[in-house]
């Protein structure tokens, strides 16, 4: 079957060519018949011979790598989440099953096109297309693609949602309302230490240094060393902690995203929003930076390897 159908519409008096794929139709700018016979068979021949250079160039990469004309997103993800640990696992597992995914997910590599990836980033969101361009860059890392779908200057700008700090008034209605003593004593450390939610939902007791009065330890999504001075006030509030095992027992044992759950909704009931348990990291970095500490120091405390990330 061609791709492409010969129409005429007697209001206009011009042939038009439909494109039996996407039922778009295309103006020959003329009301001739010959002249849009003749324009449609070349646009007929050009897509025919399209089709059978793909076809020609799928031949070629079959011999080379077997597997590769039959590959489709779907391995590639799976493939990218196989090689992450951790956290990091968790969150490629959840984007994967991103519905907007779905509109390419079971489609080979070398037959996606740019429209594919752009009617996914309309459909999707953020992560979405955070996301697609890793696995797009995996893909063409692993050289399971010949070449690039989407150009890099035509991928949508990545526009994240504005992040900002926890206040000090904020602070402390939280830590106000806050009667539970376990999450009241984890959301003053985290004030303190800067530290991720889930590095200082982990902390143990052999995590604390009481001579040197620092707290060291291996950023789980990282690996970093990550060492932490503390003052008079952690000092007081980790006092009052288990001596052995886990800091904070029961919230060690929650999922990250469950910790987050819980703080969502306290927040809510004091009306402050647009912050999370991430949002303290921040406060620590803006205190940090607005009381002269070097950068270098800084760097060590949040446990980032670069600086322009730290910055």
């Amino acid at each position: 079957m061609k791709r492409y159908r010969l129409m005429f519409r007697g209001i206009r008096d011009t042939y038009y060519i439909v494109d039996t794929h996407t039922k778009k139709r295309e103006s020959l700018g003329t009301n001739n018949a010959g002249e849009a016979e003749r324009l449609l068979g070349i646009k007929n021949e050009a897509v025919q011979h399209v089709e059978m250079n793909l076809q020609i160039a799928q031949v070629y990469l079959q011999h080379s790598d077997p597997s590769l004309v039959g590959r489709s997103w779907a391995d590639v993800m799976q493939k990218m989440a196989s090689m992450k640990t951790g956290p990091t696992k968790e969150r490629y597992e959840m984007a994967i099953k991103d519905p907007a995914f779905d509109l390419m997910r079971d489609r080979k590599l070398l037959e996606t096109k740019s429209e594919h990836f752009l009617a996914v980033l309309q459909k999707g969101t953020v992560s979405t297309n955070v996301y697609l361009r890793r696995f797009h860059n995996f893909a063409l890392g692993m050289q399971w693609l010949p070449w690039a779908v989407l150009p890099r200057l035509q991928w949508p700008t990545v526009k994240h949602k504005e992040k900002r700090a926890v206040t000090f008034e904020e602070y402390q209605r939280i830590i106000a309302r806050e009667k539970n003593p376990e999450m009241n004593a984890y959301l003053r450390l985290l004030w303190h230490l800067g530290g991720s939610q889930s590095d200082v939902a982990a902390l143990t007791a052999d995590d604390v240094d009481w001579q040197s009065q620092s707290i060291a330890f291996n950023r789980k999504k990282t690996g970093v060393p990550v060492i932490i001075s503390f003052g008079a006030e952690a000092a007081e509030i980790l006092r009052t902690l288990p001596k052995t095992g886990y800091l904070f027992p029961r919230l060690a044992r929650l999922h990250e995203k469950h910790r987050a759950k819980l703080f969502a909704k306290r927040i809510a009931t004091l009306g402050i929003s647009g912050i999370s348990l991430h949002s303290f990291r921040y406060s620590w970095a803006e205190r940090a930076k607005i009381l002269g500490m070097e950068e270098r120091h800084a760097m060590q405390a949040l446990g980032h390897t670069s600086k322009a990330l730290a910055r």
